[in-house]
């Protein structure tokens, strides 16, 4: 009876927190842009700051929907404080499944793609530049839709 009577103090919190999850997704992976990685193009330098003076990270949600895999940038100054946030969702993702490296997503923030680059695995990516690879891989993404 003890159990029965602590298991229904929680649920309300663990219903909750499976709400959250199904509504906005659930937290996946976190990613720094690479100080030697340009912003992507979406993010847009506050005046009287540099490249140098902002980190981004980049937040992977998921959800139960297929699909519906939504990617979160957040621009920050050297102290920490936000800057800006914004929502984009992954087109396509190249492999497309495995762990092999480099592996390349694209993401669609308020139209305009980027490529994002992950060289192997760990919490970095990089906004890739390389004509061929995003001629590829976005061609890649339109095979697939």
């Amino acid at each position: 009876m003890k159990v029965i009577r602590r298991t229904e103090r929680y649920l309300p919190v663990v219903a909750s927190l499976v709400l959250s999850c199904l509504v906005s997704g659930c937290l996946e992976s976190s990613f720094q842009l690479s100080s030697e990685s340009r912003l992507p193009g979406w993010e847009a330098l506050p005046p009287g700051l540099t490249r140098a003076d902002v980190s981004v990270t980049l937040n992977y949600y998921t959800t139960p929907l297929p699909g519906a895999n939504d990617a979160k940038f957040i621009l920050k100054d050297g102290k920490g404080r936000k800057l800006a946030e914004l929502k984009g969702k992954v087109k396509c993702q190249y492999p497309y499944s495995g762990f092999s490296y480099p592996h390349y997503d694209a993401v669609v923030v308020n139209g305009t793609t980027e490529i994002l680059e992950f060289r192997r695995m760990e919490p970095t990516f990089y906004v890739n530049d390389d004509a061929a690879i995003r001629k590829g891989i976005l061609a890649d993404c339109r095979k697939i839709r």
